[in-house]
């Protein structure tokens, strides 16, 4: 809810509205038979918030998964969306505390775009770049590219893909790719700028990112398709987009890797027992990969909670759809890709034996010689070591392994 003159607006979902529907009332009277419709509900645009200034209705909205902003003039009844020069980035609002004036300040960010804010005048559509975060070591974003792409589901919904590669790699199939995701809780997984990533850019890697349904990329219904009963859709999306990126010739079976974390964990589990031939190399950080278990333990303090991503075990129908994808439960005789496998002793979401647990039933049943490394931090939790450098020495040690795994011959 924001405060506007002798109004409130109230961004809301009452009524059925599931991607939120903007909505006013007089601060004198705000029972609901006040309330005003401003902007209805939308079937392919989510509302995600609302800033008021004195003569300016600014909101942030959601459409085909790409974040957008849009103002409305008070004084004229005009309408302005603000325009990007990428096809794939992240926006969020800046500080923006003065009610009086005709000023936002936003940001921006894009897969090899830094993190920038600006300035925008809501009266005359200026646009003044107020700051650009520094990247050292002479980074010239003009030799990268950002693109985003979308692969087709087994059920025929449409996944986006954000690619960002050097401008002078060549779509013949032999370039190495690393495709990331998450998928779960309506978290989104938006495109956001690397200095890391730049040593893989720099070594001829396209760096892709799957906005699978378990996220709320493209809508509530998006997160719905992901969850409970239906959260084998968020694996066939992730296979989708392998396939996707392998028949358009940005990279190979032979050259193709994936990662996710916690429950991004669980979908690498899962794909590689899935389609094991479909990726040379999986990172699984802190994956969440004995469902079944761990959702049968009440004492565990995030179990019962975690219901209403999974669903209750204790009830048969969710309990067998459970175990036709837990990652453990899964693990068969077969060859699977190069796996690294992280954890934390003292992670309180995803227990260190979760990950254990899964690498000894795969190394007692695996019928391949590829690599399989697990990587226990003796002092971390869920989010991994903390500190600039220790987080930057993680990072390294995934990418080497990578590297390794796909360019053997590379420094």
């Amino acid at each position: 809810m924001e405060h506007q003159g002798a109004q409130f607006l109230i961004r809301t979902n009452a009524g059925g509205a599931t991607n939120f529907k903007l909505m006013s009332t007089p601060v004198e009277a705000t029972g609901a038979r006040h309330w005003q419709a401003l902007l209805p509900e939308r079937p392919d645009v989510t509302l995600e918030d609302v800033e008021a200034f004195e003569h300016f209705r600014v909101v942030a909205f959601r459409e085909r998964g790409l974040p957008g902003i849009s103002i409305h003039d008070l004084r004229g009844g005009t309408d302005r969306a603000i325009e990007f020069p990428e096809t794939a980035y992240s926006l969020g609002w800046g500080e923006n505390p003065e009610y009086h004036t005709d000023l936002l300040r936003f940001t921006y960010e894009s897969m090899v775009t830094p993190l920038s804010v600006f300035d925008f005048n809501m009266a005359t559509g200026a646009r003044e770049l107020k700051k650009r975060i520094e990247i050292r070591g002479g980074y010239q974003p003009e030799n990268y590219q950002t693109e985003r792409v979308h692969a087709v589901a087994p059920d025929g919904k449409s996944i986006p893909i954000t690619l960002a590669y050097a401008r002078n790699i060549q779509k013949h199939g032999v370039n190495p790719l690393l495709l990331q995701a998450y998928g779960s809780y309506g978290i989104n997984s938006d495109p956001h700028f690397s200095v890391a990533a730049l040593s893989l850019l720099d070594r001829g890697f396209v760096v892709a990112t799957a906005n699978v349904r378990g996220g709320a990329e493209l809508g509530r219904s998006w997160f719905e398709d992901g969850r409970k009963l239906r959260k084998r859709n968020t694996f066939t999306d992730f296979i989708a987009c392998a396939e996707y990126l392998i028949a358009q010739g940005y990279t190979s079976a032979e050259k193709l890797a994936a990662t996710g974390g916690s429950a991004g964990g669980l979908l690498m589990g899962a794909v590689a027992n899935m389609r094991p031939d479909l990726f040379h190399t999986i990172v699984a950080r802190v994956p969440f990969v004995d469902v079944v278990t761990t959702m049968l333990d009440p004492t565990i303090p995030l179990t019962t909670g975690e219901y209403d991503q999974w669903g209750n075990p204790e009830e048969r129908h969710f309990y067998e759809y459970m175990k036709s994808y837990s990652p453990y439960d899964n693990v068969q005789p077969q060859p699977y890709p190069n796996l690294l496998v992280t954890t934390g002793l003292n992670d309180p979401r995803v227990a260190y034996w979760e990950p254990a647990k899964w690498v000894a039933k795969l190394r007692a049943m695996k019928t391949d010689q590829n690599l399989l490394l697990l990587k226990t931090e003796m002092g971390t939790g869920h989010g991994g070591p903390s500190g600039r450098y220790e987080r930057y020495r993680e990072i390294a040690m995934v990418y080497t392994f990578i590297v390794h795994t796909l360019q053997p011959n590379s420094d």
